[in-house]
């Protein structure tokens, strides 16, 4: 299976609607970076009562394009796929000028506890203050006029990330679990590893026929895309492990090797995978270390009888 083919084209259309579904608009934030990619994308589902898909960042030029694409008509939800910063702080404002309750899995959450004396570097990217007025768990739906909505748990990225499938449809919003543009970060204490490759799993067994991300494009053929995401983070695992064997004991001195071609902004991000990585691989009786993994410990293959 090949490695996925990484879409990069991509016109964000910055304040603009653009039907991307039937019966779905995309309106993308002005927050390029190098983990948002051109911005966040907001999704609004329905016609003339609808619900809001990730309201996005607290930006105020982006809260008047909402605004003004939903003029006429009524918001009878608010959904936020997870709890990071670029997708569910605007949520407040949008229920402040709508009166629609906000629907999430639940408030952010670590996917472990903090070990002793660790720091979360992605503390400050963390919505810790975001509170749902509606829990909703796997599997339960919500419904508005001519649509229903329902959630797909998909932990990894963070532990309460969820994506909305439309029913009828095959399409699905996929928030940050699965992105046309770039791997998705996985970076722990929020996010695990081995949480992320069994939500993939459980997306590739769906086989929806369009997906929607929280960042850039569609992905257009989702099982074959997943699938070869899969191989990719399989082979970034065969990547870490050997580069355990071959005597890196540390995770800088990884990511220096497999990483040499990778922006160095992104270099940080990339330790934490390469630590999301590991933690799996501790998991699985593959690598050992003394005391609890992290960005600074030492490993070593665990030694087989």
């Amino acid at each position: 299976m090949p490695n996925p083919e990484f879409n990069l084209a991509f016109e964000p259309a910055y304040g603009q609607p653009v039907a991307v579904a039937p019966h779905v608009q995309r309106i993308t934030a002005n927050n390029p970076s190098p983990f948002t990619f051109h911005g966040t994308n907001s999704y609004i589902v329905g016609d003339r009562s609808v619900a809001v898909i990730d309201p996005g960042p607290e930006d105020d030029d982006h809260f008047q394009a909402l605004l003004a694409a939903l003029e006429g008509r009524e918001v009878t939800h608010i959904l936020v796929s997870h709890t990071h910063r670029d997708h569910s702080p605007l949520a407040k404002r949008l229920q402040a000028a709508t009166g629609a309750p906000i629907v999430a899995e639940g408030p952010h959450r670590a996917a472990r506890l903090l070990h002793e004396g660790e720091v979360n570097p992605f503390a400050e990217s963390s919505d810790i203050d975001f509170r749902p007025d509606l829990a909703i768990y796997d599997g339960e739906t919500i419904d508005g006029d001519g649509w229903h909505l329902t959630a797909v748990h998909t932990p990894g990225h963070t532990a309460n990330h969820t994506a909305f499938a439309l029913a009828g449809t095959g399409v699905l919003f996929c928030a940050d679990h699965v992105m046309a543009w770039a791997t998705s970060i996985v970076a722990p204490p929020d996010g695990s590893m081995t949480d992320y490759m069994k939500s993939l799993d459980k997306l590739i067994e769906r086989h929806d026929r369009l997906l929607l991300p929280g960042h850039g494009g569609p992905v257009k053929k989702p099982v074959s895309f997943m699938r070869a995401l899969k191989t990719h983070r399989r082979m970034r695992e065969r990547a870490v492990l050997g580069r355990i064997r071959a005597g890196d004991s540390s995770i800088l001195d990884m990511v220096k090797v497999i990483y040499r071609d990778t922006d160095p902004r992104l270099h940080g991000a990339a330790a934490l995978s390469v630590l999301a990585h590991i933690e799996d691989l501790i998991e699985r009786g593959e690598v050992t270390t003394d005391g609890p993994p992290h960005l600074l410990g030492r490993y070593r293959p665990t030694a087989r009888r």
